[in-house]
């Protein structure tokens, strides 16, 4: 039975990440394969099923719109038509909402996720990783009373979901691990541990101090 658990675990985590990753990369060329019309399927322009067509035709749409409106006019065309969705009351609280998130995590400039951090949560002593993400808007800036950045405490095993929170700069760590390195760690539950990372120097003990005796 123990030879038996010991190669079945060991064959399941072979697999695993493997099958996850197959299901994740089919789901996601099913999902856009479906925002195809049937009118552009290959069934319609050609009569025979090509199979990736409707992907492939996805992903040159996103090459295209990409190339038109880099440049000026595009932006122009781009900035109008924003101002027309938000006049839109319901659309305009979801895509004024995904285009910001959009924009912070997949822009080229975007600085989401800068630098992985050390802070205290959820309870004084208590000790996680986070992500550095930015720095307070103005008008919570200016009702803070000193430096303060915005961190996001991502939840394990799903960094997807977490808390947002504005602390002191002052009791945020910087730590060496690249943000790649530090989500491995979250994902993993503290299990898949970086292979060298410098030590913060607040965690080290501290360094006893030879006191003198009293002379009498």
């Amino acid at each position: 039975m123990r030879f038996f658990k010991r190669y079945f675990i060991t064959g399941l985590l072979i697999w695993l990440p493997l099958i996850a990753t197959v299901w994740v990369l089919v789901t996601l060329a099913s999902t856009l394969g479906a925002l195809v019309p049937s009118f552009l399927s290959p069934e319609a322009l050609f009569g025979v099923r090509i199979p990736g067509f409707e992907l492939a035709l996805v992903l040159i749409v996103i090459l295209v719109t990409g190339l038109l409106f880099a440049n000026f006019i595009g932006r122009a065309i781009l900035s109008r038509w924003e101002a027309l969705l938000g006049r839109i009351p319901l659309v305009r609280s979801i895509y004024n909402s995904v285009k910001q998130v959009s924009d912070t995590l997949f822009a080229p400039n975007g600085q989401a996720f800068r630098e992985a951090v050390l802070v205290q949560y959820p309870r004084q002593g208590s000790w996680t990783i986070a992500f550095l993400t930015g720095t307070p808007c103005l008008e919570v800036a200016g009702r803070l009373k000193g430096d303060y950045v915005s961190v996001y405490v991502p939840t394990t095993p799903n960094p997807t979901s977490g808390f947002f929170l504005m602390m002191p700069r002052t009791d945020v760590q910087i730590l060496d691990m690249s943000v790649e390195t530090a989500l491995k760690y979250i994902v993993s539950m503290g299990v898949a541990a970086p292979a060298a990372v410098q030590r913060p120097r607040h965690l080290d003990p501290p360094v006893p101090q030879f006191i003198p005796p009293e002379s009498h």
